[in-house]
């Protein structure tokens, strides 16, 4: 059985990236500020539109997984990707970003490899438009049952509820885990993604050990404006909740013990990959056993520094930025 420290188990797309202003969005049709979903014919015409793009591996969860590797984690990330040429990018890369990609690229099938369209505002904002592609066929098949059974912390991707087949390789994916004396949690991925599963997520806030939302996802779960009622309902139910505030202190709970974390509010370059390293920094506190007050303010480190660039990944060494806030060392 190979084993990694944590397992992460999502969407593999590209993360194609430009520069827009307000005036192109609206042309375009773009919502700003949010994912959206696009069919592929849309997708081709939005890549096309994009001037001086670049590109990386991308998807939430992945991200995350960059972030531990940045850190010295050993990861493994369980995802689809087709045999072509951005597919070949993906994989390659997630393994020169130091997390093993075990799922070979797809030979044959119709579907390309899934790409997401990012245009980023001047004041930061990103706006993203999806095309899901071959990840959406992520199964049960796709989950070698010796990588998430030799995790010892595997993360999951709310998205993948969106296919009955992610649902599925998920729930097989935490079962392994589980199984074999791993830890299994979730990042609730959106509001939107939360109203479409609800039911399905307020079940795993009841099976999962750790559960990691903003504070729009919190409010949708429960269907409330008060996110205090939220919380307090969720910590009743979970073993550890998380909850980020775009600007705003963090606010970690697990039983009876509760840490409230400070941000400092920064203006954004790129606010691409925010909660992604978010939850890099906090599953690295999670994983090496710190308190959860010290487990958030990694995550704030980890998230303001991908913010100050663009890109969904750290450019900085995240554990010299840990050691000079004294999380470590």
């Amino acid at each position: 059985m190979k084993n990694y420290k944590v397992v992460g188990i999502g969407n593999a797309i590209v993360d194609v990236i430009t520069q827009s202003d307000d005036s192109f969005l609206e042309l375009m049709g773009i919502e700003k500020g949010i994912m959206q979903l696009v069919e592929r014919e849309r997708g081709e015409m939005l890549y096309a539109g994009m001037e001086s793009r670049t590109q990386a591996p991308g998807g939430s969860v992945a991200n995350t997984l960059a972030g531990l590797g940045n850190l010295g984690l050993s990861t493994g990330f369980i995802g689809r990707v087709h045999n072509d040429a951005l597919g070949r990018f993906y994989a390659a890369e997630m393994a020169a970003d130091g997390t093993d990609f075990v799922n070979p690229p797809v030979e044959g099938g119709e579907l390309p490899t899934s790409r997401s369209m990012i245009f980023v505002s001047p004041d930061g904002e990103r706006s993203m438009n999806t095309y899901l592609g071959i990840s959406a066929e992520l199964g049960p098949r796709d989950v070698p049952e010796d990588v998430a059974g030799g995790a010892e912390i595997l993360f999951l991707e709310g998205y993948l509820y969106d296919k009955p087949k992610g649902k599925e390789a998920f729930e097989a994916a935490a079962k392994a885990c589980r199984k074999g004396g791993g830890k299994a949690g979730i990042a609730l991925s959106d509001p939107f993604c939360v109203d479409r599963h609800r039911a399905d997520f307020r079940q795993l806030v009841r099976e999962l050990d750790y559960v990691i939302g903003n504070e729009h996802e919190w409010k949708s779960l429960y269907e409330t404006d008060d996110l205090g009622f939220a919380l307090e309902t969720a910590s009743r139910e979970s073993g550890l909740i998380v909850c980020t505030r775009s600007g705003h202190d963090v606010v970690l709970v697990q039983g009876e013990e509760e840490a409230v974390v400070p941000v400092t509010e920064i203006t954004p370059v790129d606010a691409t990959g925010a909660g992604d390293q978010f939850a890099a920094g906090f599953l690295y506190g999670y994983a090496t056993g710190a308190s959860l007050e010290v487990s958030g303010r990694m995550g704030c480190v980890a998230a303001a520094e991908v913010i100050s660039h663009f890109g969904a990944r750290p450019e900085a060494d995240l554990a010299k930025l840990f050691e000079e806030a004294g999380l470590i060392g």
